[in-house]
């Protein structure tokens, strides 16, 4: 992790309020549709969303699911996301402070899918696989994960990433993380060269 937690929390809560704005490009949008449409979940599970920001991916799979959890590390986000579901009335998504590696989910949750889009970027590899164990120890049936990754290598003329505060993973040690976990990979969508969705599921 190329700047501390406290530091990228702060980063995000200082944009909080136009964060959803901003947002606004097509590789964003398309991995965030393909993170909800993959969760696919079911109005008995509940799913867990990390990084959930504003809510863009939890409010999404609550159209499905029973009971969602967001959890981020910045309180201004979190504010943001607590605003929306009041004003659209959703009384099934319920946010609070959680990070990759202690997600914070409550004693009452049973975990059913783990969601994430444009989070884990922001963490190392190593750290990477620690946050992918700490999730398949949860025992989720599927980790739907949308990000910046690499399906070649960096493209340093135009990387979809700010080279300072993240640093993305290739697909292939995504993989490896997962499946090393128990989790076999499903489905993998290339957005664009420099960012994917992909879908691992418990092999049970």
């Amino acid at each position: 992790m190329k700047k501390s937690i406290d530091e990228h929390a702060e980063r995000f809560s200082e944009h909080a309020a136009d964060y959803d704005e901003n947002q606004d490009s097509p590789e964003y949008r398309r991995a965030a549709d393909l993170v909800v449409g993959h969760a696919d979940a079911d109005p008995d599970e509940t799913v867990l969303d990390l990084g959930t920001g504003t809510g863009a991916i939890a409010f999404g799979v609550a159209e499905e699911a029973g009971r969602v959890i967001g959890r981020d590390i910045s309180e201004g986000m979190l504010e943001r996301a607590r605003e929306k579901a009041a004003d659209r009335g959703v009384e099934t998504v319920e946010f609070g402070e959680g990070r990759f590696r202690d997600p914070a989910v409550p004693d009452d949750a049973d975990v059913d899918i783990v969601t994430s889009n444009f989070a884990m970027h922001h963490l190392g590899d190593e750290e990477k696989r620690e946050a992918i164990s700490t999730l398949a120890a949860l025992d989720p049936r599927r980790i739907v994960l949308g990000d910046v990754m690499f399906f070649a290598g960096p493209d340093p003329d135009e990387p979809f990433y700010s080279p300072e505060v993240d640093d993305p993973a290739t697909v292939g040690v995504l993989a490896d993380a997962f499946t090393d976990e128990g989790y076999a990979l499903t489905a993998v969508e290339m957005v664009a060269e420099q960012v994917g969705v992909l879908v691992a599921d418990a092999d049970r």
